[in-house]
């Protein structure tokens, strides 16, 4: 039968395949063509132009690191490691929505070994519990008490692999553990350490038997990301790769758990001005707003975008926020979390361009 909810599935495949053929994303923009945006559009930040923290300056160096780590293995995908890279300074967890043997779940475990920390992959499969994922109580006869066996969700970075593929009983075990970075079992909570990240895998195609995620679901993902088939060149040189070695078993972590969190803390004292801060709201007003859009973007979605726009500035090498900063984000933060009108979708409109369209009606501060 064809549900709304089918209907939505659709769209976002569909989405899928029309950011291919928009081209590059200006996530990954470089040179003197971003020197010279940025320029353009910066305003008072009252901070200079450069990062005089000497902390900020080594999170920023180990950021490019991880990077680089991770372009070793998966090639041709730059815009997509750093925008994985940014989710991890922000603190946030992202989903991956492509086709199948693209590199998503090689991507996580990239990632995952360029860090020296916990990883765990659980596949999400039809009959997975909830207790799989966070953990169960189990009876000692010994002691005569019931010990805590932590479950997957406890390491520091999670892949989530086919996450539609599980009911929603056992996608909504993920939730307290997203939001408040905890899990209860048995009416006793139980703190994950940090730092914590959820990478998460799904396929746009071939709906029989999964489960879509719920809105709920969905916003607690900082971003959503989709791969892409390689470029000519990128997937010689990757056919190249894994036929005559195993570039995986050669990637050697760069940095560990407390690098990371220092460079979270240094993500935290990056700049942004009121200004922009009003931009966000205008921005997320106008989501709500919209003729095209059922359901704008919640708060949450405003907290995520400036989280991840200090993340970018600190990759960029700035310990301030400029415009161009989340507009280059948007798209990647807001696209999941908004719900099209039913005529913009029999329109065939996508998540990105209604947020493009959007994005040319507010004013920029300082332009």
């Amino acid at each position: 039968m064809f549900t709304p909810e089918f209907a939505v599935q659709v769209e976002r495949a569909a989405a899928v395949v029309n950011a291919r053929k928009a081209g590059p994303h200006p996530l990954f923009v470089t040179g003197k063509a971003h020197r010279g945006r940025e320029k353009r559009m910066a305003i008072d930040t009252r901070s200079g132009t450069s990062m005089h923290d000497q902390d900020m300056r080594n999170a920023a160096r180990r950021a490019r690191h991880i990077e680089a780590s991770v372009a070793s293995v998966i090639l041709g995908k730059e815009e997509a490691i750093r925008a994985v890279v940014v989710a991890l300074l922000a603190g946030g967890h992202v989903i991956i929505e492509d086709y199948p043997g693209v590199g998503k779940t090689l991507l996580a475990k990239a990632l995952a070994h360029s860090v020296m920390c916990r990883f765990a992959r659980v596949q999400f499969t039809p009959d997975l519990l909830p207790g799989d994922v966070t953990g169960v109580s189990v009876f000692n006869q010994k002691t005569g008490e019931f010990e805590f066996r932590p479950g997957p969700i406890f390491a520091n970075i999670v892949l989530a692999d086919e996450i539609n593929r599980s009911s929603p009983k056992t996608q909504a075990s993920l939730l307290e553990c997203m939001e408040e970075q905890q899990a209860t079992i048995d009416n006793i909570t139980h703190p994950i350490a940090p730092p914590f990240m959820v990478i998460a895998t799904q396929n746009p195609i071939e709906y029989e038997g999964t489960y879509p995620l719920p809105e709920a679901q969905l916003d607690r993902f900082m971003m959503r990301l989709s791969l892409g088939y390689p470029d000519v060149e990128a997937e010689e040189a990757i056919l190249h790769a894994q036929t005559s070695r195993d570039p995986f078993a050669e990637l050697e972590p760069v940095v560990d758990a407390a690098q990371v969190l220092a460079m979270q803390e240094a993500v935290g004292r990056v700049k942004i001005v009121r200004e922009l801060r009003r931009y966000v709201v205008d921005l997320l007003t106008a989501t709500r707003t919209s003729s095209d859009v059922y359901l704008g973007a919640s708060p949450r979605a405003g907290i995520a975008l400036v989280r991840a726009a200090k993340a970018l500035a600190l990759l960029r090498g700035r310990d301030f926020v400029v415009p161009q900063d989340l507009k280059d984000l948007c798209a990647r933060v807001l696209g999941h979390r908004i719900i099209l009108s039913s005529d913009a979708r029999v329109h065939r409109q996508t998540e990105e361009a209604v947020i493009a369209r959007l994005l040319e009606t507010i004013p920029v501060p300082g332009a």
